[in-house]
């Protein structure tokens, strides 16, 4: 029996966020009934990737029900109050308000339903200048500042996926699971608000502490700010590697083992952490001019041997072919969809993902995925 068998959640949702917190929730085996508006969710038209489905549809809403319904209709407002009266989860990212002028208020909720947990998504929560505002992954980023550290010294950049949204949804997820244990013990539900913007502000706290301490971060690349070196190099062949060096130990492991060159950790410019940094462009050169000299192969059996820390930087193709790559095979409505699978492994009760619905289709009767 999976952890949340039985639960019913009631999703309102839309896009990202939402959907990445209720797909988790059905991966636990919770029942997550979709609402979609009649013409379905908008992200289900984000791209064709996925056997001329949307990437982001099929990714986020496996194991779903879903309903359509029209809540612009009384009818259909009170069909979503019947699914809510049986609900053990309320959640919805919709525009601030939206709700609350179709007669869900929260406050009116929390009092009709007092075991029910509701989780609200927003970009800037209920108070505050910036509550009405839209709000957008890549606008988040702006705002947050996390552009601002993001990209090469050029310019700022923006994170290659959804960072905020899956973020988001993730603080969502935990937040929903803090709340049913909640009330496993006192019986009373919960009204949970999450904004995009407060959880990058959270997850942004190292490099605002440092900026208001006088030393903002700078936009390195793939570099890193205070150790060297700690970047990419380039082998013989054209291969991208990173290298991180921690400790002195390794700086002197790289010297003897990988570059070759032992006296190197001696040299006054090279010889700690702190000088490296001071002289990073030498630092950077000479271990570049040693990479260089070598194939990748020769490179990764060396750095395996004297257990450097590294990475080859990869692309999506690399990562398509990784040997390391987990990955499940989800039912849709166009057939079978592989990609990776959720990280959380438990051990000896593996994990089945039901299937991905059209609009207003249950997949809870179909076969189910199985991680491989």
């Amino acid at each position: 029996m999976l952890p949340l068998e039985g639960l019913t959640v009631v999703a309102v949702e839309q896009a990202v966020a939402a959907p990445y917190c209720s797909s988790r929730l059905a991966d636990a085996g919770a029942h997550v009934i979709k609402v979609e508006r009649p013409e379905g969710d908008f992200a289900r038209g984000y791209d064709h990737a996925a056997k001329g489905q949307s990437s982001y549809f099929v990714w986020l809403n496996r194991g779903k029900e879903s309903v359509v319904i029209d809540l612009a209709s009384e009818e259909g407002r009170a069909d979503l109050e019947t699914l809510i009266a049986s609900a053990d989860v309320l959640l919805q990212n919709l525009k601030p308000g939206s709700l609350d002028k179709l007669g869900f208020a929260r406050e009116r909720l929390r009092r009709d339903y007092p075991a029910l947990i509701i989780c609200t998504i927003s970009g800037y929560g209920d108070d505050g200048p910036y509550a009405q505002r839209k709000a957008y992954d890549l606008l988040i980023q702006a705002e947050s500042g996390l552009a601002s550290i993001t990209g090469s010294p050029e310019s700022a950049a923006r994170v290659g996926m959804s960072i905020v949204d899956v973020a988001t949804g993730a603080a969502a997820q935990a937040a929903i699971l803090e709340a049913l244990i909640g009330r496993a013990r006192h019986g009373q539900g919960a009204d949970i608000r999450i904004s995009m913007f407060d959880v990058m502000a959270d997850w942004l706290t190292v490099p605002l502490l440092n900026a208001e301490a006088g030393q903002p971060p700078q936009r390195m690349g793939l570099a890193h700010p205070s150790i060297a070196p700690y970047g990419v190099f380039r082998s013989k062949d054209g291969k991208d590697i990173l290298i991180s060096i921690q400790s002195e130990r390794e700086w002197k492991k790289l010297c003897a083992e990988v570059l070759r060159q032992p006296q190197l950790a001696n040299d006054p410019r090279l010889c700690n952490g702190v000088e490296r940094v001071k002289n990073r462009g030498f630092t950077d050169a000479t271990v570049a001019a040693a990479f260089g000299a070598l194939t990748r192969e020769d490179l990764l059996q060396h750095l395996s041997a004297a257990d450097i820390a590294f990475a080859e930087v990869n692309t999506m193709a690399d990562l398509s072919a990784h040997p390391h790559l987990r990955r499940i095979e989800v039912a849709t409505p166009n057939g079978p969809v592989s990609y990776p699978a959720p990280p959380a492994i438990f051990v000896g009760d593996e994990r089945s993902y039901g299937a991905v619905p059209g609009i207003g289709e249950s997949p809870r009767d179909t076969s189910k995925a199985k991680t491989s």
